[in-house]
């Protein structure tokens, strides 16, 4: 009999990964927050979604039954903030439902409405009255940055005082309707010091599942990279000493991390995935929205009217590895994991093309696989297993 494996720390695969559809209505543009590594750079009070353009766009998105093949949708509701909206989205996932039932249609039997909020309005009436009707296919994800220290750093109402006693409130009432919940946390280069403890942090708080990623805009400074890989190895250390991979797990920490690239495959799924906007058009993702990018034109798909442009589709489904990547990347040996967002390579790219891929994460990423290496090697020392090589 194979023995149960004692190490939780990379997680679990999200509902459907990598077979259902994933589309993004962008509800509001507005937020109550200024976060200070936020990519939506132009938030405004004036790009709310109708109910008129939602109900064109899920009797698009349900019609093209020969081009949109999945058996299976995630409505993901963002904004800005998307609980601010929370009886527009009531009323959208309704018409859904209503909608894919009177045409047989397979995604009334395999959704998920899925929502990434900064946790702020969970408590109100509104939105538990929504999560108690719809939770069976609902995955919720508060944003909470860690410790006070760090939340407080960057996740700032317009008048620059924290949000950390706000949001934290509402964790238990979370954890105790979703207990499976996972949180993400951002880090960005003034974060740094507070990794290690803002993890275990979040685990005292019940988040057993801490989804953390670096900012892939060019904000890194020298030494970064040092700082970052000292603050894993502690963390690591910590986890090892106190057994801690037995019920957590922390995304930092990967048994395929840090390989040559075996499979040419484009990283992100922009084009793969449909956002709407509030005016009905289609984007490859939220990334490439107006109020999302700082340097470029908003680069759209078609809308609900009209439809998908499939020629304008085309290069996103052509997108891989090798087409964008310089040859420093292409030859990297530890490759594997190193993330990139095609929206963010666009807003920086020489030209409007989204061919060219920002390599700002180059020594963090590096750093990471040096800290991954660590804590596998000695996490399998103590346990007497080769861990990786069971990958």
């Amino acid at each position: 009999m194979p023995t149960k494996d004692p190490v939780k720390i990379e997680g679990k695969n999200t509902w459907e990964e990598g077979r259902s559809k994933s589309v993004t209505f962008i509800v509001t543009e507005d937020c109550q927050l200024r976060c200070k590594y936020c990519y939506l750079v132009g938030k405004n009070k004036s790009g709310r979604l109708e109910f008129d353009i939602a109900k064109r766009a899920i009797d698009y998105l349900l019609r093209e039954r020969e081009f949109i093949t999945e058996n299976s949708v995630v409505l993901d509701f963002i904004g800005g903030e998307p609980f601010i909206e929370v009886d527009l989205i009531d009323r959208v996932c309704d018409y859904f439902k209503a909608r894919a039932f009177e045409e047989n249609h397979p995604w009334f039997n395999s959704y998920r409405f899925s929502f990434s909020t900064n946790g702020l309005l969970y408590h109100d009436d509104g939105v538990q009255r929504y999560i108690s009707k719809n939770k069976s296919h609902l995955s919720i994800q508060i944003t909470i940055d860690g410790t006070r220290a760090k939340h407080d750093l960057q996740r700032v109402y317009p008048n620059g005082q924290g949000s950390y006693d706000d949001v934290v409130r509402n964790i238990p009432r979370w954890l105790e309707q979703f207990p499976d919940s996972s949180t993400k946390v951002t880090v960005s280069s003034g974060d740094i010091p507070f990794i290690r403890e803002s993890v275990l942090h979040l685990w005292k708080l019940g988040i057993k599942e801490v989804n953390i990623n670096v900012v892939f805009e060019d904000v890194w400074k020298p030494g970064d990279d040092e700082r970052f890989e000292e603050q894993l190895v502690s963390l690591a250390d910590e986890i090892i000493n106190k057994k801690l991979y037995e019920s957590y797990s922390c995304s930092f920490f990967s048994k395929s991390l840090g390989q040559p690239y075996r499979d040419n495959m484009n990283w992100c799924g922009a084009g793969k995935m449909l956002a709407v906007d509030h005016l009905g058009n289609f984007y490859p993702c939220i990334r490439f929205v107006g109020f999302s990018l700082q340097k470029r034109a908003a680069l759209m798909l078609g809308n609900c009217f009209d439809g998908i442009d499939r020629n304008r589709l085309r290069s996103f489904l052509t997108l891989d590895m090798a087409s964008q990547s310089p040859a420093e990347c292409l030859d990297c040996d530890v490759a594997s994991g190193c993330a990139w967002c095609q929206g963010a390579n666009y807003d920086s790219a020489d030209t409007e093309t989204i061919f060219q891929r920002a390599t700002y994460l180059c020594k963090m990423h590096k750093a990471r696989v040096r800290a991954n290496n660590y804590f596998w090697n000695k996490l399998s020392r103590k346990l007497h297993q080769d861990l990786r090589a069971q990958s």
